[in-house]
């Protein structure tokens, strides 16, 4: 057998040592208590109000990737028109400051402040007649207004009317100056009474603003019209009704003979002896219009359009394009963020009329002058033909055309489909006035709740749609793309305009 071995003593005493370590715990110092953190005063106040700990707790991360997009987009357009707003302001406040001194001059006590006329025709294909004008109140007024220049304003609500309204005016004027009409009523013992050549002074000081060239085109039509017509005063309600006469849209129509006996001797009650018919849809006693009365002679003399045109006010172009239609809101977008630019062409324009800086206007040179015919069919059948002139002054704007709406070449052939559809329908609208009226038959349930017009009514409105479409065909006439700008070349030692010597340019 093997001999065990008995360690010693040191052995001994390191395998107690080993075994007492290993069995003995140890336990760790108490940690000393944590100081908390300070609070600052507005994390202090901020958990009073109530808002919960874990939100003031949380760090500030970049947001997602459709937060930054979100945020990007909206923060330039923001700042953009934030920006194109701001130096609408200081635009307009440069010139404001440029022309207000003028508002302190003193005036005497009965006279007036300069006055300009302002006209704004309607724009081809908008409904909404008056946006020339509302051009001219956001952009042009207040400079005026900075410089005390008052303002008259004349709105065409169709085609036609600011031409039919300079017209007149001249017309009147030419009256006055012949002795062919009286000046007009008004009492010399007023505090501001002045005499014609006075007031015709003051609007040669004054001037003329044109808001666009559609209003271009029909003041310009306007002035050679007046400047060239005869003198006799036309009645159009008059004059279309003597033409209307002769379309028998309203004849009576025929009747056969009918014998006055028949077999069995009983007469047949002719058309004197059949009772009277006075039913609810009898009309007014129709009767023909009276004839026209005899025009006044004019003395060819005083009829005679003059050779030499008295001087014109001034006249200032304010360039003007009325976008519409879905195809422009590009454009539209565009003007949104871009109505700095309106109010520098504003105020200049503001700017050159009231610092009175006129040269003559330019007229259209020789090899710009081209007749071409009118696409404008009158009822009658007859085919018009314009004279197309351009150049000078007379190419005012002229890239705002490029802007109408292409259905509006349509304009004359949409109101011949209307008048082809009244005058359709006409005949049957005819005959049931008639017959009520006669007591022929009796009037139906729907007839008797709401009544037909009667004859009278419904050459009424026949005078008042002829009226209008015959208007409507003529106005577009004078405002269409291919039509050019009257002239007269009378106008060119008489017509000035108001100088383009501006200040520098205020915005980038």
């Amino acid at each position: 057998m093997a001999s065990l071995r008995v360690p010693d003593v040191q052995e001994l005493s390191i395998g107690v040592h080993h075994f007492l370590g290993m069995s003995e715990t140890k336990t760790p110092a108490p940690d000393a208590p944590k100081i908390p953190a300070q609070k600052s005063g507005m994390r202090a106040a901020l958990e009073f109000t109530g808002i919960p700990p874990s939100w003031l707790d949380k760090r500030p991360k970049l947001p997602s990737r459709n937060w930054m997009i979100f945020l990007s987009v909206t923060s330039t357009v923001a700042g953009y028109y934030i920006y194109d707003r701001r130096q609408c302001s200081q635009i307009r406040q440069s010139y404001v400051d440029r022309v207000k001194h003028l508002a302190d001059e003193p005036i005497h006590s009965l006279d007036v402040s300069r006055k300009v006329t302002v006209y704004g025709a309607k724009w081809p294909g908008d409904e909404d007649h008056d946006r020339a004008v509302k051009y001219f109140r956001k952009y042009v007024k207040p400079i005026l207004v900075a410089a005390a220049v008052d303002f008259e304003m004349i709105v065409g609500k169709r085609h036609g009317d600011i031409a039919d309204k300079v017209e007149e005016e001249i017309k009147t004027q030419r009256r006055i100056a012949v002795g062919l009409e009286p000046p007009p009523p008004v009492m010399p013992a007023l505090a501001k009474y002045q005499p014609l050549d006075v007031l015709y002074r003051k609007k040669l000081e004054g001037g003329t603003i044109i808001i666009g060239r559609p209003t271009f085109k029909e003041f310009m039509a306007g002035t050679k019209r007046g400047w060239t017509e005869g003198l006799e005063k036309v009645d159009k309600e008059e004059a279309l009704a003597r033409v209307l006469e002769s379309d028998h849209h309203f004849d009576e129509p025929e009747e056969p003979e009918m014998a006055t006996h028949v077999d069995d001797g009983e007469p047949i009650p002719t058309p004197s002896k059949l009772p009277s018919s006075n039913g609810l849809y009898s009309p007014l006693q129709l009767k023909r219009p009276p004839p026209p009365a005899p025009r006044q002679t004019i003395p060819t003399e005083k009829n005679t359009p003059p050779t030499v045109l008295p001087e014109m006010p001034p006249i200032l172009f304010v360039p003007f394009t009325n976008l519409i239609g879905f195809t422009r809101m590009p454009l539209m977008m565009w003007e949104f963020f871009n109505q700095r630019h309106k109010v520098q062409s504003g105020s200049e324009a503001a700017y050159r009329l009231v610092m009175k800086q006129t040269r003559p206007i330019i007229p259209p040179s020789i090899s710009s002058v081209d007749s071409t015919p009118s696409e404008f069919t009158s009822p009658e059948g007859e085919t018009t033909k314009s004279e197309v002139v351009r150049g000078g002054d007379l190419d005012f704007d002229i890239e705002a055309e490029k802007y109408f709406k292409s259905s509006l070449s349509e304009t004359v052939a949409e109101i011949e489909k209307y008048r082809a559809k009244y005058y359709k329908e006409l005949p049957a609208k005819l005959e049931t006035a008639r017959a009520l009226a006669r007591g022929t038959r009796e009037p139906t349930k729907e007839e008797a709740a709401h009544p037909p017009p009667t004859e009278v009514e419904l050459r009424a409105e026949r005078m008042k749609k002829e009226l209008r479409w015959r208007g409507d065909a003529a106005g577009w006439e004078l405002v269409r793309r291919e039509a050019g700008v009257a002239w007269d070349d009378r106008f060119a030692p008489v017509m000035r305009v108001f100088d383009d010597s501006i200040p520098e340019s205020t915005f980038n």
